[in-house]
């Protein structure tokens, strides 16, 4: 309980700091501030389930996802298709009277999706190997590997401003 009183004081601190006015800012220089999370804790009883939901502990993480967000003034929620992805989003979405929108996140690259949160605060959620993936590609460097199966609680924030890009992980126990 106290590392979760910890992450959400310093999210609050983010998102403070992200909200203050920055003089003379252009539109070219909005901020965006990606939130990308890997689903919650997903029910293992069937290998061979290829699309599982979260078990009780998932569903327990997806609430404390919501409770750190409701801190954070999002503009929009995205998750991949998959129950475990959409089931971690819903909480927070519901908190915020948002849909949860869905993605590919084989095409995201390849769509517009970058120009439609260009100058917002966006909930990403995704898979082990596909939140580091857009880490990545937002940065435009290959600083982040796959999330181990065993970390279910690893947020990372990657801001842009302007040509700027910066990069932060917490972790959530």
């Amino acid at each position: 309980m106290k590392k979760f009183l910890c992450l959400l004081v310093v999210l609050l601190l983010i998102a403070c700091e992200d909200t203050k006015e920055v003089p003379q800012q252009t539109e070219k220089e909005n901020t965006t501030t990606y939130y990308l999370i890997r689903h919650a804790e997903k029910d293992r009883t069937n290998p061979d389930d290829k699309d599982p939901t979260i078990n009780d502990d998932g569903f327990k993480r997806a609430e404390k996802w919501a409770t750190i967000f409701s801190e954070i003034e999002l503009d929009a929620i995205y998750s991949s298709d998959f129950q475990r992805t959409q089931q971690t989003a819903k909480p927070t979405a519901d908190s915020k009277n948002f849909p949860v929108n869905s993605y590919d996140p084989h095409e995201i690259y390849d769509s517009n999706f970058f120009e439609l949160t260009e100058g917002l605060q966006v909930l990403v959620v995704g898979h082990s190997n596909t939140i580091p993936k857009l880490a990545n590609f937002i940065l435009n460097e290959e600083r982040y590997e796959n999330i181990p199966d065993s970390i279910d609680g690893r947020l990372y924030i990657v801001t842009k401003q302007g040509e700027q890009v910066s990069s932060l992980i917490l972790n959530l126990e």
